[in-house]
């Protein structure tokens, strides 16, 4: 296997000392297995099409604790040396396949459905993302972050094994025209699960910063729990005196923060504005920039945001698929903390701490303020009051349960490469 590290910035990796931190897996391996694996069929092992029971599927996700470090040939053997027809779709980094491993690929791995992305070698996306993934995604886990089962770093090659998400993305189902449209209850959840993800990052010694949220790399498993995903543009945040990382820009326009696109200075309220779009692609079911619409409503935020602290304007532009699905305060509620992540100033907006505090309330049966989809419209409360974040500094820990750090490092807080990097 050829040296998998460049030096990228003050990272280098090499599949040596990415073994030594403990970042594979620890299953047993036979000897000569790897030789005897290249006399078999492809026929032989599982084919990753055959439907397989999802909360199965969940459990032994579970039991996925360290990264694996996978061969080449491993990976040509559950896609079928990467067969057109097993594509799940395509983006900067690459090509995504889907995949099943089990024991037939390697003794002692548990019965998975698994996606395999593919580094595209004159893609926009690099070594440096590939490594960026292995070093956040391979210490860090929390149940609305995407599981990274496993690696290849073989010669040139640079894949990575994520466990599989039956639903796709957000993306898709928000905006694909066949798609059946999400309930607001659905939308709520999402946004929810979301939350907490950018919260579990922003919430370490020194913070990670993500970067480029979107809903197409907001994952859905078969419960619609949202799973953030593709890691390759994130950042270690600011530390100690520092209130910004600078660096270069990057990210998807129309979700990128105006500061960021305007100085480079990166912080985590960059991460709430994305949050803040998507949040007001849930509300109105439109793309955050949408060149078919009329010139005055192509860019989502330049055209709702002005409506979204006008209690009589901002019922209009509620997805019209949703009507009958909410009340008015939980609409509210919803729209006011879209207007407050989407404000110029970043001291304004909230922490994503805050945020999943906000949403909470609106999840089905909490306090009244969600309804169900068979509930009418009632009667309009006061203008839902959301709290002044400028005035509030404290950082809760409202991130959700199973969030940890798979660092072998006993110092090691959840903030990615700053005090465990994989070097």
């Amino acid at each position: 296997m050829g040296n998998c590290g460049t030096r990228e910035e003050s990272a280098v990796v090499t599949n040596a000392q990415v073994q030594q931190l403990n970042l594979i897996s620890s299953l047993p391996v036979k000897n000569g297995e790897k030789k005897q694996n290249h006399h078999r069929s492809i026929s032989d092992l599982s084919d990753p099409s055959t439907p397989r029971n999802f909360e199965d599927s969940r459990k032994n996700a579970m039991l996925y604790t360290h990264v694996i470090s996978f061969t080449l040939f491993e990976l040509e053997t559950i896609t079928k040396s990467f067969r057109s027809d097993y594509i799940l779709g395509e983006g900067g980094f690459g090509t995504v396949y889907k995949g099943y491993i089990d024991e037939n690929v390697r003794v002692g791995l548990k019965s998975l459905p698994v996606a395999v992305k593919v580094l595209n070698k004159e893609g926009l996306q690099g070594h440096r993302e590939w490594l960026t993934e292995v070093n956040f995604l391979g210490q860090l886990r929390h149940p609305n972050l995407v599981k990274l089962i496993g690696y290849c770093c073989e010669d040139d090659h640079r894949l990575l094994v994520y466990e599989f998400m039956f639903r796709g993305s957000l993306e898709n189902h928000l905006f694909r025209k066949a798609s059946i449209p999400f309930l607001w209850g659905t939308r709520m959840a999402i946004a929810l699960g979301a939350a907490k993800g950018l919260a579990f990052l922003h919430n370490a010694e020194r913070p990670v910063i993500y970067r480029d949220f979107k809903t197409s790399n907001i994952l859905l498993d078969s419960d619609y729990t949202a799973k953030l995903s593709d890691f390759g543009l994130a950042k270690a945040g600011p530390q100690g005196d520092e209130t910004h990382v600078s660096t270069r820009v990057m990210g998807t326009y129309g979700y990128a923060a105006p500061e960021y696109v305007m100085t480079g200075h990166l912080t985590a309220r960059s991460d709430v504005y994305s949050f803040g779009v998507v949040l007001l692609e849930l509300l109105t079911g439109r793309r955050s920039v949408d060149k078919t619409r009329p010139s005055k409503e192509q860019n989502l935020v330049e055209w709702a945001r002005p409506k979204l602290n006008d209690k009589r304007k901002l019922l209009q532009i509620i997805d019209p698929r949703l009507e009958n699905q909410y009340s008015v305060r939980a609409a509210q509620k919803a729209c006011s903390l879209a207007y407050y992540c989407l404000s110029q100033n970043p001291k304004a907006r909230p922490l994503m701490s805050d945020v999943v505090e906000t949403l909470e309330p609106l999840q089905s049966g909490n306090d009244g303020n969600e309804v169900s989809s068979s509930f009418s419209i009632g009667n309009a409360g006061p203008f839902a009051r959301i709290p002044d974040y400028r005035m509030r500094q404290r950082f809760t820990n409202n991130v959700g349960p199973g969030s940890s750090c798979r660092s072998p490092n006993p110092n090691c807080s959840p903030g990615g490469p700053a005090a465990c990097r994989v070097r």
